[in-house]
């Protein structure tokens, strides 16, 4: 039996929908506070096969043979195989939920990690809307917004809590941010000479893993800065690449049949472009310059995770083997566009036993960009480990 293509419930525009806070809006909202939220269309990894880390892994550009060499990674105090932190993002990365018409950013992350993910472990993620602030009147941003939370846990086949993950998005009227778009403009793609691009390059390969090595919680000082990893220039492949490791969109990308049929269902998750009049989807903001300026940027830009993905990149490179992230913050400021270069790093301002019995260090960490911006300021916790008797 044949599934019909219907026609939509409302027409599918060339343009992203451009919604408007109203009482009515804002009510249902404050209805869904609490909810669980349907997780189906947007799981990409249940299991942690070793081809799905590695696929992650090639997408977030990390190749510490900790999660992509079984030999390694079996000689490791781990034992077997493991995941970096991010990997959540993979069986999971976000849920969109409500504020119809209206765009969104995600702008904060905070991740409590709690137990590492292995190869061959089985994730089950809850995801439960959490509520909202404002609508703030005026912002320089975009006019009048919203800040919303989702609270996403990621558990193993034995119910052991791997990470709590909340979410926080910018909620936005998309004709209000276009109208701001010019007091934003800056030149992109970025005029790079082959000089400074073949810098950047050596600066890339330069880069590698702690390892097997234990960093002691001891040799650590107040002061000191991990070493910084550098993404960039940022390439279309770059972008594409983190898709295809799994780690969004929100709901899945999809093709031909089976995505014309959802845009008919849920006509505001496209737009129709009108060069190729192909229907997009809106998460293609990451990677079509036309949705982007849509959405009041200049060209396509990163995901949010993505960027934390490398900001744990950094940390677990500095950390070694031995090293656990226990905690990471950051919140995303200004767009990383296609062609931008953005250097990680952190530094130690603080040391102490928590309250878990853990020797940690509390960092800063950092996102610079080539034109002089923290994109990304946060915090990060690492456990490390000690010499002889705690």
């Amino acid at each position: 039996m044949t599934n019909p293509v219907t026609e939509p419930d409302a027409p599918i525009a060339r343009e992203l929908a451009t919604g408007k806070f109203t009482d009515d809006m804002l009510e249902s909202m404050r209805a869904l506070i609490g909810t669980n939220l349907r997780t189906a269309a947007s799981i990409n990894n249940e299991y942690a096969t070793r081809t799905a880390i590695l696929r992650f892994c090639e997408g977030i550009g990390d190749d510490n043979p900790l999660w992509t060499d079984t030999d390694y990674a079996e000689a490791t105090p781990h034992g077997r195989l493991i995941a970096p932190p991010s990997f959540i993002f993979a069986c999971l990365a976000g849920i969109q939920v409500g504020w119809p018409g209206l765009g969104g950013f995600h702008c904060e992350t905070t991740i409590d990690f709690h137990a590492p993910i292995g190869v061959g472990d089985r994730i089950d993620c809850r995801c439960e809307f959490q509520g909202f602030d404002g609508p703030i009147e005026q912002s320089q941003f975009g006019g009048r917004r919203i800040k919303d939370y989702i609270l996403q846990q990621y558990t193993n086949q034995d119910g052991a809590l791997v990470a709590d993950f909340i979410c926080s998005r910018m909620r936005f009227e998309r004709g209000e941010m276009q109208k701001r778009a010019e007091t934003r403009t800056i030149t992109v793609p970025h005029p790079w000479t082959d000089e400074e691009v073949a810098a950047i390059e050596a600066e890339v390969l330069k880069e590698a893993p702690r390892g097997a090595t234990p960093r002691y919680w001891e040799d650590v000082a107040i002061g000191d800065e991990i070493d910084v990893i550098t993404k960039g220039p940022l390439g279309l492949t770059d972008f594409i690449a983190f898709i295809a490791g799994g780690a969004a969109p929100i709901p899945r990308v999809a093709a031909h049949s089976v995505s014309l049929r959802r845009y008919h269902k849920h006509p505001k998750w496209a737009f129709r472009d009108p060069r190729t009049h192909a229907l997009e989807p809106v998460y293609s903001v990451h990677y079509n310059d036309y949705a982007a300026g849509l959405q009041g940027a200049q060209i396509a830009y990163d995901v949010g995770i993505q960027r934390t993905s490398w900001q744990i990149h950094s940390l677990t490179n500095w950390m070694g083997d031995t090293g656990r992230l226990k905690r990471i913050t950051g919140q995303y400021r200004s767009h990383v566009y296609l062609s931008d270069v953005v250097r990680l790093g952190a530094r130690v301002d603080g040391k102490e036993i928590d309250a878990a019995g853990d020797a940690v260090l509390r960092l800063t960490t950092w996102a610079q960009n080539q034109r002089g911006q923290n994109v990304m300021p946060g915090t990060a916790i690492i456990a490390l480990p000690r010499r002889g008797p705690a």
